[in-house]
């Protein structure tokens, strides 16, 4: 039976830093299952899910830190088991409006408090066309649970956004 692992990785962004991880994978009889991988502020990031014959992740933790030369961190960790479909909802936040300090933090404390889980979150800032202005951007995918009444919850977030001059919209995933 196979294990699946995590890997998570980070260096200096240049041309065949994937090329260089998927090779001591499949040396190690992996198999890249799932990513997430991407470039920020000069460095390349990412995380993979692979699984490997039983016994595997030493080995290839340690060929995998061999490549620390290259400039190259990397850690290997058991994934644990899948998680069991949630009894709750899924939704989708999108969040816009002049970047400033506590964004994420006002919103991640208000789905904290109200138990949504939040499965994905992409975000960014940029310049705004005309202004010049940065601008943050971020989408979140979340899992609100059944008891919460989506209202409440957007009543929350209105406020956040009224206080910090955002546009965040709520929609039902799916």
């Amino acid at each position: 039976m196979e294990t699946s692992y995590i890997l998570t990785f980070i260096g200096d962004d240049r041309p065949g830093l994937v090329e260089q991880l998927s090779t001591v994978i499949e040396s190690n009889r992996g198999n890249w299952h799932e990513s997430r991988l991407s470039q920020l502020g000069g460095k390349f990031a990412g995380l993979i899910l692979v699984s490997l014959p039983p016994g595997g992740g030493a080995r290839l933790e340690e060929e995998l830190k061999a490549l620390s030369a290259s400039g190259l961190s990397v850690r290997v960790t058991p994934a644990g088991s899948a998680a069991a479909p949630g009894a709750g909802r899924a939704i989708t936040l999108t969040v816009i409006g002049p970047d400033r300090l506590g964004i994420v933090r006002e919103i991640s404390r208000a789905l904290a408090q109200c138990q949504v889980n939040v499965v994905e979150m992409d975000s960014h800032v940029t310049s705004a066309a005309m202004s010049g202005e940065m601008i943050f951007q971020a989408r979140i995918d979340a899992e609100i649970p059944a008891s919460l009444e989506l209202d409440d919850l957007h009543d929350r977030l209105d406020e956040i956004a009224n206080h910090m001059t955002l546009e965040i919209d709520l929609e039902k995933a799916g």
